[in-house]
């Protein structure tokens, strides 16, 4: 059997137009200013959604995390061919389906979300090794996969900043 690009997919079931809204984050993405930031703002009534799991066990927050991180993937790809152009701006569902990694065993608290919001984007504007090199990747993947690794440098100081200071 072929492999089937998320592309094609998309126009085979018809799911291309939710996958672009899902992908701008409703409008989110839209904004003129900052839309990643904007983007962002989505992954914390993500996390109100997953807030049950935070409170099992970091196995079920990983899993979760893991999940949305990979369904970014499909979903910006998709996005990414229908605007034509690579990470597009009006494209944040990197930015809030990746939120949830840098929380991970982490209470969510108002301050504990307000420092993971903050740098998170910290991390995603600066972009640090290897996530400049990583986005190059094609397609979904490349897209992700920065924010991926922002949220990974975002976890490792919300985590020092809480034990050291907000604990």
């Amino acid at each position: 059997m072929p492999f089937i690009k998320s592309m094609d997919l998309a126009r085979a079931f018809g799911w291309r137009k939710p996958i672009i809204l899902l992908a701008a984050g409703f409008g989110f993405g839209l904004s003129p200013v900052a839309s990643g930031t904007a983007g962002t703002l989505l992954g914390l009534p993500i996390m109100l959604g997953l807030a049950p799991l935070w409170t099992h066990s970091l196995a079920a927050q990983m899993i979760a995390a893991l999940c949305l991180a990979l369904l970014a993937i499909p979903i910006c790809d998709v996005a990414e061919k229908h605007f034509g152009r690579k990470d597009d701006g009006r494209i944040v569902a990197d930015e809030f389906m990746t939120f949830p990694i840098g929380l991970l065993g982490l209470p969510l608290c108002p301050w504990v979300l307000a420092l993971a919001f903050f740098t998170n984007r910290v991390f995603d504007v600066l972009k640090p090794f290897p996530a400049h090199r990583l986005q190059r990747l094609p397609g979904g993947l490349g897209i992700v996969v920065d924010d991926v690794v922002a949220a990974l440098y975002s976890l490792l100081v919300n985590h020092a900043v809480y034990y050291l200071v907000l604990r």
